[in-house]
């Protein structure tokens, strides 16, 4: 039996290449049109940061990360989000003693071993941003309408944005005991998983995904209804800002996001049912991560979700045409020849390919065919001696008498 890629993972092929290629430069483009710079943290980090980070009650830590022991029996883990990385980068290189807020965007892979189904893998990728020292409403509406952009500049409609906020520790602690207070009555009917959440963290069971718990749910009382004064003025500041920008949104006071250190502002963008991003605040994750006491917010997008969104759509991304110039050669003198010739063009930025194979003239006219190829030369014996060649234009047909001691004069005709 032949080896095979690890159940959860995907390779990524060179007829695809050109989608991610498309999406990365188009992100990073928008997050620096929000004055976002790029961070790049390691692909594993301590176990700890993720179970003080992330949370201990949430699946991420209790169920899906990819943990182990290294040489040195220290515990790692492969990580299975963002945030909580770009948080620890944050502190260790002291960033938040730059002027703020600190804008920051990453494009990262994440493992999580999830159930499989269709739009998960257990190695993903996310577009993130995360900004800090921020504690604003209008920071959450600035992030939130970068991220709706993410999608809508792509063409992509249906777009639903959902809104809620989850309050701060002293009104979630008032909510929390009265929504505990409410679930205790179907105690025995929850999940097992939830039966946990019900003492450590009852909110969470507002996210749960079990047919039952999403049922005795339905008429829990609302976490709108305990906000206190100032997550209240925060959250109708955020309302006021998004309509200023003419973003759409609905609130759904469900929304809770499944990782424990969300506070006040949670979102979702859903697209055919679909959550296709989501994030919100977290003031206190810095210093839970021991750091200062600053606020944060963030969200992520997982890129193969919204490539499978676009091709949903139909929507085609723009592909580059591979190569700019095929040299065909009759022979091994010609041969030297191109090489020596494409050698000089790709200096200049053009992509160019030459025949490595034992194929006749013929056969490289097809190959050129097959590779994409925008103009063809094929060089022999005669070409040699004039120091002249036909460039042909592929699309057409249509060919260039050219002096092949003349780089200008090729490199201005491919361009």
């Amino acid at each position: 039996m032949s080896i095979q890629a690890p159940k959860g993972t995907k390779d990524l092929l060179p007829k695809d290449s050109h989608k991610w290629h498309f999406l990365e430069n188009n992100f990073r483009n928008l997050a620096k049109e929000y004055g976002c710079s790029e961070i790049r943290t390691p692909m594993f980090e301590n176990t700890e940061l993720f179970t003080r980070g992330v949370g201990e009650t949430t699946d991420v830590v209790q169920k899906e990360m990819y943990t182990f022991f290294d040489k040195g029996d220290r515990s790692i883990t492969l990580k299975p989000e963002g945030t909580a990385p770009t948080v620890r980068a944050f502190i260790e290189n002291t960033l938040y003693n730059d002027a703020q807020p600190t804008k920051l965007f990453y494009i990262i892979p994440a493992f999580r071993y999830e159930k499989m189904q269709k739009g998960r893998l257990r190695q993903f990728h996310q577009f993130g941003v995360e900004v800090f020292g921020a504690e604003e409403a209008s920071i959450d509406a600035e992030m939130i309408s970068l991220s709706m952009r993410a999608f809508s500049d792509l063409g992509i409609k249906g777009l639903e944005l959902n809104i809620n906020s989850i309050g701060c520790p002293s009104c979630r602690k008032v909510f929390n005991e009265a929504l505990q207070k409410y679930l205790k009555a179907n105690y025995d009917n929850l999940c097992e998983t939830c039966k946990v959440r019900f003492e450590k963290n009852p909110m969470r069971i507002l996210d749960c995904k079990n047919k039952n718990c999403k049922e005795i749910v339905k008429g829990a009382p609302s976490i709108l209804d305990y906000l206190c004064d100032e997550c209240e003025e925060h959250f109708d500041k955020l309302k006021s800002y998004l309509t200023a920008m003419d973003i759409d949104y609905k609130i759904d006071p469900l929304i809770v996001r499944g990782l424990d250190y969300y506070t006040k502002t949670v979102f979702e963008i859903i697209q055919k049912d679909i959550t296709v991003c989501g994030g919100g605040r977290y003031d206190g994750l810095i210093e839970e991560i021991g750091g200062p006491s600053l606020p944060a917010f963030g969200f992520a997008i997982g890129i193969e979700r919204l490539i499978m969104t676009l091709e949903e759509e139909g929507i085609e991304l723009p592909r580059e045409n591979p190569i700019d110039l095929f040299v065909a050669s009759m022979d091994e003198t010609s041969k030297i020849q191109s090489l020596k010739l494409v050698n000089e063009l790709r200096k200049k930025g053009l992509k160019c390919e030459i025949n490595h194979m034992k194929r006749n003239v013929k056969a490289q006219m097809k190959y050129s065919n097959k590779i994409e190829a925008s103009y063809t030369i094929v060089l022999g014996e005669t070409e040699i001696q004039t120091k002249t060649a036909k460039l042909k234009r592929m699309s057409d047909g249509e060919q260039f008498e050219i002096n092949l001691d003349n780089l200008k004069e090729i490199f201005e005709k491919l361009v």
